[in-house]
């Protein structure tokens, strides 16, 4: 009787090593996939806070109103309006100071919206004598 003796692998070995092989590169491709995913989507949020953070700072901190435009991929409003302040918060023998709340709001992508609120002293504010 003669006894053979393979070193090589069997069929079905080959094909679960090429399965489990399989899974981890797939696995892998959809990992990397999703970081330059989300790589695109944190860029395209800071992009929008800098556009938000400049037209608040470059806004005319002296009238009312609501503005609006688009910058490359995001389209931007800008609303500006007078806050009441209490006369108990005005200075000593003075009129209450004027304050603007400035709002923007950056939209681009599918819904996607970055919004910055701030307070300023409105332009032509009265003085304490």
């Amino acid at each position: 009787m003669i006894r053979r003796t393979s070193a090589g692998f069997t069929l079905l070995e080959v094909l679960v090593a090429m399965v489990i092989l399989t899974v981890a590169v797939v696995t892998l491709i959809q990992l990397a996939s999703q970081g330059l995913r989300l790589l695109k989507l944190s860029s395209d949020h800071q992009e929008a806070a800098l556009l938000a953070d400049r037209l608040v700072r470059a806004s005319d901190a002296s009238v009312e109103g609501v503005e609006s435009g688009q910058e490359g991929q995001f389209s931007w409003e800008r609303r500006a309006r007078l806050v009441v302040v209490p006369d108990e918060l005005a200075p000593a023998g003075g009129a209450p100071p004027r304050l603007l709340s400035l709002s923007v709001a950056v939209h681009w992508g599918s819904g996607r919206t970055v919004e910055l609120a701030t307070l300023r002293l409105a332009q032509g504010a009265a003085t304490t004598p």
